[in-house]
């Protein structure tokens, strides 16, 4: 195969469309996520995994669990949670059975802005889909995004 390789191009320009997708989305979501609720998108997705947590075994997630379902470094999702826990969102406390454990629960402040901007994502989520249909070259990545189920984790 050579870097001219018409299945390579192909490979390549899809590629750049799924990444031109997710960048109009994001971009889409994270103006609304601003103005209504004064988060990022990372801010609301981070919030959203921690609010999933439970009690039960395996309940509570580790930083690099956090990490890859926020799609950030271990690093940058420390930051994200000292930024949100600054504001009062988040709180960390010592596993009770492990001392060497700190697990990172969503504050009730959390929850309820939680809550208020759940309903403002889902709109530009759709917003964004909806527009990015209207992109022939793009309409058939928005049908797929329509049709997946979320990955059950490992």
């Amino acid at each position: 195969m050579t870097a001219t390789d018409p299945a390579l191009t192909a490979l390549a320009q899809g590629w750049c469309a799924l990444s031109l997708l997710h960048g109009r989305i994001e971009a889409h979501i994270e103006r609304a996520l601003q103005a209504r609720h004064d988060l990022s998108v990372r801010e609301y997705s981070l919030l959203d995994v921690l609010s999933r947590q439970h009690d039960g075994d395996g309940g509570h997630l580790q930083m690099k669990q956090v990490a890859d379902a926020v799609v950030l470094s271990q690093s940058a999702t420390t930051r994200l949670v000292t930024r949100l826990e600054d504001r009062g969102l988040l709180e960390r406390y010592l596993c009770p059975t492990d001392r060497r454990g700190i697990y990172t629960n969503v504050t009730e402040a959390g929850l309820k802005l939680l809550d208020e901007a759940r309903p403002t994502n889902d709109t530009a989520l759709r917003e964004a889909l909806d527009t990015a249909a209207e992109n022939p070259d793009l309409a058939p990545l928005v049908r797929a995004v329509e049709t997946l189920k979320a990955p059950v984790p490992a």
